[in-house]
């Protein structure tokens, strides 16, 4: 008995050890939009010479690296996260990074809030959804929604909502995160359009 309690209570740890190991589930897999690339939003004439783009606002939720989906055919109301798929960097910066990029590929010289000058026109984003939602349990599309302001000084020259959404390759996180980065880059071409179409005073 002497000798067989320490093995069986060896044995016992490593099993222990085992099953804490197993019971801690698979790591996270991490996504991000991608490399930007060439892009569509790239034009001849630039709807602005200089823009600075301050860092998009949102709900808490997308403040953190968790991804959403939402089940529409089953509970719209509610927002679910993944278990173990995140993103790289939460989607507010995310989407801030993808739009700076994109508008610059349109010609526009991107300042950020802390490089501006006096009299340069500045816009701010306000993010209200950044999912991926689930018409059924096979199909699903990314949806971005985003209120844009656009101010010289303190005078606001414009402001409008744009919405996008872009069908997931699959129902899966990695489908959401192709949709989402798609459904960004759309929305950035649309504020680009906009930009073009506004007549902005002189100081």
């Amino acid at each position: 008995m002497s000798i067989s309690r320490p093995v069986t209570l060896l044995t016992l740890s490593t099993a222990l050890l085992l099953g804490g190991c197993a019971s801690r589930g698979p790591l996270p897999t991490f996504y991000d939009f991608g490399p930007a690339g060439i892009s569509a939003t790239q034009q001849a004439a630039p709807p602005l010479p200089v823009l600075v783009i301050a860092d998009a606002n949102g709900p808490s939720w997308l403040d953190s690296q968790r991804m959403y989906y939402r089940l529409l055919y089953a509970d719209a109301q509610q927002s679910r996260p993944y278990a173990y798929n995140r993103w790289n960097t939460p989607p507010l910066q995310l989407l801030s990074q993808r739009l700076k990029t994109r508008i610059a590929q349109g010609g526009v010289k991107v300042l950020s809030t802390t490089d501006a000058a006096s009299g340069i026109p500045l816009l701010r984003i306000d993010v209200d959804d950044f999912s991926q939602n689930f018409d059924t349990q096979t199909q699903s599309s990314g949806h971005v929604s985003l209120r844009a302001s656009l101010f010289r000084g303190h005078r606001l020259i414009d402001q409008k909502t744009f919405s996008r959404s872009s069908d997931a390759r699959s129902a899966d996180a990695q489908g959401g995160a192709q949709a989402l980065a798609s459904a960004s880059d759309a929305v950035a071409t649309d504020l680009l359009t906009w930009l073009g179409t506004l007549n902005i005073p002189k100081e």
